[in-house]
């Protein structure tokens, strides 16, 4: 009955006019910037923070929300069509979806992949409302040594699932730590890392390091992309699926939602990983899982049934916990610090027009997104062959201005430039900013945790492991770095002993 009263509550929250423009405007935003390669949620999200903090908070949040997991939706226009997904976690679906379209057969890939996004969001929406109200209470038994080890391990969690090479994701981390204390020690008052410039004793600012690397080295990157592609916008006859499509999509559906849920439910773990796990699941449970790859309508159920339910329960460890799940959750963190809310299980209590209104503003968005999807795909498939070179432009006027404009700081500016820079650099060493992102935000919260436990168990590192609950989250921190790091370790022994034999 809790949930029923409170989900009452979160419908007459996102049922206001305001709310309502702004989850619709989320939504239509989302789907833009998923039609459109090479222009992502972390970007425009990037871009929108400094608006943000002049628009209440729910509201800001709802539409930020809408925007992510409008972004899911819009990927998978451009994966079918274009074999150019606008969104990470839909390049799974760009391996069956754009050969069903080569095949004449674009508009059931569409309407299956929205009716199973729709589906999936609804599912996992629910997923949200029950299981982030339990996990909230279990959290308000959390001290300061328990929000340590469950901030650690999310820190170690992004670094060891991210993609690339481990030294460098933890080394992003680490980057993102020391980013994170510059300004001005709250303890004893003096500076730290601001090198005499007084602008950096409040620190640097979110904006700037969210937009100068998601927004500023993206662009950079994109602009030197010169890849052309063959549409088959042309080929979006008749957007009903058969009954067969039906029928061998609903069960994938199902399961990828179960998948998406579970994953998005864990730190450091995106909406790509779902979708991909959900994928190779369904191939593997196929009669013919030679049928893959050349068009398989459960190749487009699945995955994106689970990036869409994974981009939903991603907000459980992200208001509940104050962990965010991804970067694009860490800058949500960061919309609502600006904002004075402390991310964590004491906002349900506190907010609880935040946390349901949210909720159900996800109700509403999943709606809304299956109506813009399918009678407005022609017009996607156009977006498609609009020229990178025409928005770039567009994107940096926005990221100065919006840098400029919350401090009306020309430093700010800089700043944001010389982190884009930084950002492209790294792409160039193939080092994936999220944990970077992840340790900045989270640095400060994990600073203060670590400093309040050490003076309540005068000075003692017992703490963290004299606890039960805060000993389990750094064991599985150890377990899950050690089963990344082994394999590693074994194969490299087993080449330096194949090489000292050859000799």
């Amino acid at each position: 009955m809790d949930v029923i009263s409170n989900l009452s509550l979160g419908f007459g929250v996102a049922f206001t006019l305001q709310n309502l423009a702004y989850c619709f405007l989320g939504v239509l935003l989302g789907t833009l910037i998923g039609v459109l390669p090479g222009v992502g949620p972390l970007v425009t999200i990037a871009m929108l923070l400094p608006i943000t903090f002049g628009l209440d908070p729910v509201s800001s949040l709802i539409m930020l929300a809408g925007i992510f997991y409008g972004a899911q939706y819009g990927g998978s226009t451009t994966a079918i069509l274009v074999n150019m997904p606008g969104e990470a976690s839909s390049a799974v679906t760009a391996i069956d979806g754009y050969q069903m379209a080569r095949q004449g057969r674009a508009g059931p890939a569409l309407a299956i992949a929205a009716v199973s996004s729709f589906v999936a969001g609804t599912i996992s929406t629910l997923v949200v409302a029950f299981f982030g109200p339990l996990i909230g209470t279990w959290a308000l038994e959390f001290g300061a040594a328990e929000y340590f080890s469950l901030m650690f391990m999310g820190l170690v969690f992004s670094a060891v699932l991210a993609h690339g090479d481990l030294v460098k994701s933890l080394a992003m981390v680490a980057a993102g730590l020391m980013l994170g204390i510059v300004g001005t020690d709250v303890t004893s008052g003096l500076p730290r890392f601001s090198f005499g410039v007084s602008e950096l004793l409040d620190g640097v600012g979110f904006t700037v390091i969210a937009v100068g690397l998601f927004a500023v080295a993206e662009i950079v990157q994109n602009v030197s992309r010169t890849e052309k592609v063959e549409i088959f916008s042309k080929d979006i006859k008749n957007l009903m699926p058969t009954w067969a499509d039906m029928k061998a999509a609903w069960k994938p559906t199902l399961r990828g939602t179960a998948l998406g849920s579970f994953f998005g439910a864990l730190p450091g773990i995106t909406a790509s990983v779902a979708s991909f796990s959900a994928y190779m699941l369904e191939k593997k449970l196929a009669k013919d899982p030679s049928r893959f790859g050349k068009g398989a309508i459960e190749g487009v159920a699945a995955p994106e049934a689970a990036n869409n339910a994974a981009a939903q329960t991603h907000f459980i460890p992200t208001l509940t916990l104050g962990i965010p799940a991804t970067a694009v959750m860490a800058l949500m963190l960061g919309a609502l610090t600006m904002q004075g809310i402390q991310p964590g299980p004491e906002v349900m209590n506190s907010r609880p027009e935040l946390f349901w209104g949210l909720v159900a503003s996800m109700f509403v968005g999943n709606a809304l997104l299956l109506v813009l999807n399918l009678p407005l795909v022609g017009l996607w498939a156009r977006l498609t062959q609009v020229p990178y070179r025409w928005l770039f432009p567009a994107i940096m006027m926005f990221a100065a201005l919006g840098n400029y404009s919350l401090n009306n700081s020309a430093m700010d500016v800089y700043l944001c430039a010389a982190t884009g820079i930084l950002g492209y650099v790294m792409a160039k060493l193939e080092c994936h900013p999220a944990p970077l992102i992840l340790g900045f935000v989270l640095g400060p919260m994990l600073e203060e945790n670590l400093r309040r436990a050490l003076l309540m168990s005068d000075g003692s590192f017992a703490v963290f492991v004299t606890r039960p609950i805060s000993l389990t989250f750094l064991l599985v921190t150890c377990v899950l770095f050690l089963a990344m790091v082994l394999p590693s370790v074994r194969r490299r022994r087993d080449l330096a002993t194949a090489g000292d034999g050859s000799d």
